[in-house]
């Protein structure tokens, strides 16, 4: 494959994605989606959301993550569930699972 070729594929996914980005908000005046339609569009994103989570807590790039990282994901969900500030969240997340791999639970 020569340069030229591999710029013109560059500049064409650029203007594609340019153009896919600035369509949004010039056309979000002129289509009006039904309510349910923008309840079945928050619904995806929260389950999206949901199957990332569940994903990069049980899994790790050679198979299961063990049990140390899950339990660290559910403290932070519950603190963040219960509206603790996002940086306790984060430490306590991380000081659980690390607590947990410093007594030998994997």
């Amino acid at each position: 494959m020569s340069n030229t070729m591999l710029v013109a594929g560059i500049l064409v996914l650029a203007v594609g994605t340019f153009s896919l980005r600035l369509a949004g908000p010039l056309l979000r005046t002129r289509f009006e989606l039904p309510e349910r339609a923008q309840q079945v569009m928050a619904a995806a994103a929260i389950v999206l959301l949901a199957a990332l989570v569940a994903t990069a807590a049980l899994t790790d790039g050679r198979g299961d993550a063990g049990i140390a990282r899950p339990v660290g994901v559910l403290v932070g969900g519950v603190l963040a569930w219960r509206k603790a500030p996002f940086v306790l969240i984060v430490v306590a997340a991380a000081a659980t699972a690390a607590g947990l791999r410093l007594l030998g639970v994997p």
